[in-house]
């Protein structure tokens, strides 16, 4: 098949000097045919026509009925984010319903940067 000397990677020695590989070519390789005649256009057939307004009219529907879907889901989870954790997302909150908070709606006065306005109320009260 192959003689000892030929080497992995190179082609074999009877293409090497043929005309057959790309390596005897000395100019430009053309990879397009040229075309002898003109060429013309035919239009597409009312068949055709009409294979393509179904595909596009079932790839619309399909994508319309994914993005209602999506749309479900999110609405399905957005709810029962608020079920479970009535605090957060715009749920409402009554400081005396059990599961709610006592009324600070000030974040400072939350994390205790700032006095909270009961507070500030119980030392005017007292006195000094």
């Amino acid at each position: 098949m192959f003689s000892s000397r030929h080497s992995i990677g190179s082609p074999p020695p009877e293409s090497r000097h043929s005309g057959t590989g790309l390596a005897g070519l000395r100019g430009p390789v053309s990879l397009v045919e040229k075309i002898a005649t003109a060429q013309h256009f035919e239009p597409p057939s009312p068949r055709e026509l009409r294979a393509q307004a179904v595909q596009r009219l079932q790839v619309g529907l399909f994508g319309l009925a994914a993005m209602l879907l999506l749309v479900g889901l999110a609405n399905i989870i957005m709810q029962h984010a608020r079920e479970a954790n009535p605090t957060t997302l715009g749920g409402k909150v009554t400081p005396g319903v059990p599961g709610g908070l006592p009324g600070n709606a000030d974040p400072l006065v939350d994390m205790g940067v700032a006095p909270s306005p009961e507070a500030a109320a119980v030392q005017s009260a007292s006195p000094r």
